[in-house]
């Protein structure tokens, strides 16, 4: 029988030392022994008081528990609860700070692992830092030992969920009621069989999602519609997986938002994938449409194009849109939503991006530009295709930094775009993800 490895012990004392840099998850770093150690909570040019939480063989991490020598840069967080809760990362650094430490993140995967740099480096999109998410999913935890009912974000590198009253980055409608939807839950039958409530917020109403265990009773459907009229919420349940998800109450919910104002309205359901960041949004639409510039007698293809958020502002300016998803569901409601807006130029498609295969009718035709949105795996395998289109211009939106690099390497080395301009967006402030854009033009 092999042996179990027994982990590395723990330092007991703490330690003093000097934080050399921020690593890409928003950590500070320092050398101990010639040992890279990342610091929870610590700035570049500080010294600190750090505590040992984990040992690795080629890395260990450190929590901060005293700052010695504070940077210039380092404010008060703003959340009570920042530091326990696993939700932010950011609040000690400034927002234009926090900006600046993700822009030179993207331009490093851009140097190092795609081997391109951009013509032009974009401004960055930035809007609202607090009150700004509209999805989030709120786990949730009787605690008898606290005798209460937790709800709110996981601690820290921790399943326990954080003890925690109000959240500032969310929506308010949301972020400042975690007490009462922590009593709401209090008083239901099967407090203790409720794992989330999943958030969605749109432009016409705002909508939580229990996922209950146990069935609820016509006492739980009485109190949880009570809270929907006193708070104008839509409340679900979920008792299985996303097809079991169902109306509370009001009846019939509707959920929608647009891009942009003048955009057209995009309906969804509560467990559709929406962006976050509403202002972002709006202002990463608006980028991509002035790059891409569709004009009426051309053809434009979306690929990862989920509800319709790109497909439909552009079908109102260019000659067709082909939008193509993998998931079945959004494939359904980007042709409703492309209906209820009267746009029938817009074709939707379902297809796994992912795999490799012969070209798809879809495919046919040729088109002019390309806007990519793919997941954090990015879109290699689809680059291929892409490149034969022989479009003159390519959006990318990336939710990953590493996989736009090598997708950018690709496109420039392998197929000879030139990556006129790139830039990030801050679509999740106070924390470290990267979100940004870059477009792509053919030689």
């Amino acid at each position: 029988m092999a042996k179990r490895r027994r982990r590395p012990r723990l330092p007991p004392e703490p330690v003093d030392v000097a934080i050399e840099g921020l690593s890409h998850e928003g950590r500070g770093v320092t050398h101990v022994d010639g040992k890279t150690v990342f610091v929870h909570g610590a700035l570049p040019g500080e010294q600190v008081r750090m505590r040992y939480v984990r040992r690795h063989r080629r890395f260990d991490e450190a929590r901060l528990e005293a700052v010695l020598e504070a940077s210039p840069e380092r404010i008060e967080p703003r959340c009570p609860f920042f530091g326990v809760c696993g939700g932010c990362s950011l609040q000690h650094m400034p927002p234009e700070a926090q900006i600046r430490f993700k822009e030179g993140v993207l331009l490093e995967q851009l140097r190092h692992i795609g081997e391109v740099t951009p013509d032009a480096v974009l401004e960055p999109l930035t809007g609202p830092v607090w009150g700004y998410r509209r999805k989030a999913r709120l786990a949730v935890k009787d605690v008898a030992a606290k005798g209460r009912v937790l709800v709110g974000f996981r601690e820290k590198h921790s399943p326990y969920v954080a003890d925690m009253t109000e959240c500032h980055v969310l929506d308010p409608r949301v972020g400042g009621r975690l007490t009462e939807l922590s009593d709401l839950v209090a008083g239901l039958s099967c407090r203790d069989r409720i794992p989330q409530i999943e958030v969605a917020i749109g432009d016409t109403g705002t909508a939580l999602v229990f996922r209950n265990l146990r069935p609820f009773t016509d006492a739980d459907y009485s109190r949880l519609a009570g809270f929907a009229r006193e708070h104008d919420l839509a409340v679900y349940e979920q008792p299985g997986n996303e097809d079991t998800v169902a109306p509370i109450w009001p009846a019939a919910p509707e959920l929608a938002y647009r891009p942009a104002p003048d955009e057209p309205e995009i309906a969804f359901q509560p467990t559709d994938f929406t962006q976050v960041n509403a202002a972002i949004n709006e202002a990463m639409v608006g980028r991509a449409l002035a790059w891409l510039d569709p004009q009426p007698g051309e053809r434009i293809l979306d690929l990862f194009c989920g509800l319709g958020n790109f497909s439909l502002p552009l079908a109102r300016r260019a000659g067709s849109v082909v939008g193509v998803e993998g998931d079945p569901h959004l494939v359904a409601r980007a042709r409703e939503n492309a209906e209820r807006n009267g746009l029938t130029n817009a074709h939707f498609h379902a297809a796994d991006l992912a795999q490799d295969g012969t070209a798809p009718d879809w495919l046919e035709g040729g088109f002019d530009r390309v806007l990519l949105d793919p997941p954090r795996s990015g879109a290699a395998e689809v680059l291929p295709r892409i490149a034969g289109l022989g479009a003159g211009t390519i959006v990318y939106i990336s939710c990953n930094p590493a996989t736009l690099a090598r997708d950018a390497g690709t496109l420039v080395h392998g197929h000879g775009y030139r990556l006129v301009s790139a830039g990030v967006m801050d679509m999740f402030p106070h924390t470290a993800h990267v979100e940004s854009m870059a477009v792509f033009r053919a030689p």
